[in-house]
């Protein structure tokens, strides 16, 4: 369930801070709400994949479960990436 929730988290700051867009994470451009933003996307990003490693340590999964969790963040990842790169193009 952590690593669903980190999943649901990760594009929050998008939607509240960006517009919904990806835009602002390319960005040099700096504000206390962008900045912010750019903290929490980054900070869940990596609890995503902090979480399995630290549960496989705990002995609470075993290591197939946290390839799994690999590789969903992996297709997670991916997913957003494809988003970005439609979100740029403007003949959409």
């Amino acid at each position: 369930m952590l690593s669903a929730l980190m999943y649901v988290i990760v594009p929050m700051p998008c939607l509240f801070f960006g517009g919904g867009s990806t835009h602002f994470l390319m960005s040099h451009d700096g504000g206390g709400w962008i900045d912010a933003a750019k903290f929490l996307t980054g900070a869940s990003t990596v609890g995503s994949i902090a979480i399995p490693i630290i549960l496989r340590h705990a002995d609470m999964i075993e290591t197939g479960a946290m390839f799994i969790e690999f590789t969903s963040f992996f297709i997670f990842v991916c997913t957003v990436l494809c988003f970005h790169r439609a979100s740029l193009e403007d003949d959409w």
